[in-house]
């Protein structure tokens, strides 16, 4: 004899944000925060970049509930921002390492040296993942690992939906070059 607890939805959540109750935000941070962290991280590929994307997303949209124009459909306009804030964090992490690397392929000779001996599965995935180019490694997340609509994926990253499965197809067929030759280093 349970009694079924029933979970606000995100515009319930939101009202009630707006009207002051700030622990109402804490539910919806806690709702969002683990598909949201895994996304990051696959975007980024560095945990504590992804972790300041992440955090900084959750500040933003704080700040700006107020422009949030359809409250049930928060999840996506979150979305929206930590896309932002991937591409903006990745394009500042690329330039960090390109001001400290000068010599890639030599780096790139001592990462797959590296593989031979602790290459496993998930390693090569997220190896494979940071290959893409952003755009493509952005489509293929939003697409396979959030599970997005074409539709959903355009409203939030601006691009149509004939460019998105392209950029998907592209993805795919990239990953598959790559993990195969993951598997005969």
């Amino acid at each position: 004899m349970g009694i079924n607890s029933v979970e606000p939805s995100d515009a319930e959540l939101v009202r009630r944000v707006r009207t002051g109750d700030t622990g109402a935000y804490g539910a919806l941070v806690s709702r969002y925060r683990d598909r949201l962290g895994r996304y990051a991280v696959h975007m980024i590929g560095d945990r504590e970049d992804a972790e300041e994307a992440l955090q900084d997303s959750f500040v933003r949209a704080y700040r700006s509930l107020a422009r949030c124009d359809d409250p049930a459909r928060f999840g996506a306009w979150l979305y929206g921002i930590l896309v932002n804030r991937c591409r903006t964090t990745g394009a500042r992490a690329a330039r960090r390492r390109r001001t400290f690397v000068h010599d890639a392929q030599a780096l790139d000779l001592a990462a797959h040296a590296d593989q031979a001996d602790r290459l496993d599965w998930t390693d090569a995935v997220d190896r494979a993942l940071a290959r893409l180019a952003p755009d493509y490694r952005e489509a293929f997340l939003l697409k396979h690992v959030q599970d997005l609509e074409y539709e959903e994926i355009a409203e939030l990253t601006g691009a149509g939906v004939s460019a998105l499965k392209m950029r998907v197809k592209r993805a795919r067929e990239q990953l598959q070059k790559y993990l195969r030759e993951a598997e005969h280093v």
